[in-house]
């Protein structure tokens, strides 16, 4: 992730990732070995180890993406590794828990089955998976930028479900959230970051009421998935 903002990993959280880190079980992290696909900056290494983790890994596919994660997290329980979401460097049954935030849509496209087979194999019989990526709703993907330039991808439910079980993995929540808030702060963001290299120019009054927006299990902006490996 490019740091053009020159910005540090945050314990204060809003939006997207606060909503993605409160769904993680405390039991998934504390004494656990954690990996994290598509770090960004370090903000979940600093949550996870503020709630005890034995270990976390975080990757991105290469270091220069990786530099302000190391600057910023230092604690021997956290490290991070250059890789790709589709081939994890890493031996079988070597974590816990895997959280992904905001990376499948940036994969390969068709890619998403060997991502999830990476989860999988990477996981301990009866680890757990925490993922986010957007929905494939018809007002998400109107207002999202990205979408009508880049080819940004959103994922129905039953999509993402299915390639959860088509690589041994059971949903055990799947659900969408976010929604006008949503759209307004990533907006907000992408005209602010790109046009004029600021941060977000109503951040603050932005993230209150997108917070209060994602405690409601219903939306059509973003996706939450938590699945488990079976044996």
């Amino acid at each position: 992730m490019r740091n053009l903002l020159q910005q540090a990993p945050n314990r204060e959280l809003h939006g997207i990732q606060a909503c993605a880190a409160g769904l993680v079980a405390g039991v998934d992290l504390s004494g656990r070995s954690v990996l994290d696909v598509g770090c960004g900056f370090g903000w979940f290494e600093l949550y996870a180890l503020d709630r005890g983790v034995r270990r976390v890994v975080g990757v991105e596919p290469d270091d220069r993406q990786l530099e302000t994660a190391r600057r910023y997290v230092r604690d021997e329980r956290a490290e991070f590794t250059a890789a790709g979401a589709t081939s994890l460097p890493f031996p079988d049954e070597s974590f816990d828990t895997v959280v992904c935030w905001e990376v499948l849509e940036h994969l390969p496209r068709d890619s998403e089955p060997d991502a999830f087979g990476e989860f999988r194999r990477v996981l301990r019989p009866g680890g757990v998976l925490y993922l986010s990526t957007p929905y494939a709703s018809l007002r998400a993907r109107s207002f999202d930028p990205a979408w009508w330039l880049l080819g940004h991808r959103h994922y129905g439910l039953g999509e993402l479900a299915r390639f959860a079980r088509g690589a041994g993995l059971e949903p055990e929540l799947l659900e969408a959230r976010g929604g006008a808030w949503q759209i307004v702060a990533i907006l907000d963001l992408y005209v602010a970051k790109w046009l004029f290299r600021r941060p977000p120019f109503f951040e603050a009054a932005i993230a209150r009421r997108w917070d209060d927006e994602l405690q409601r299990s219903e939306g059509y902006a973003n996706c939450f998935l938590k699945a488990r490996r079976l044996p």
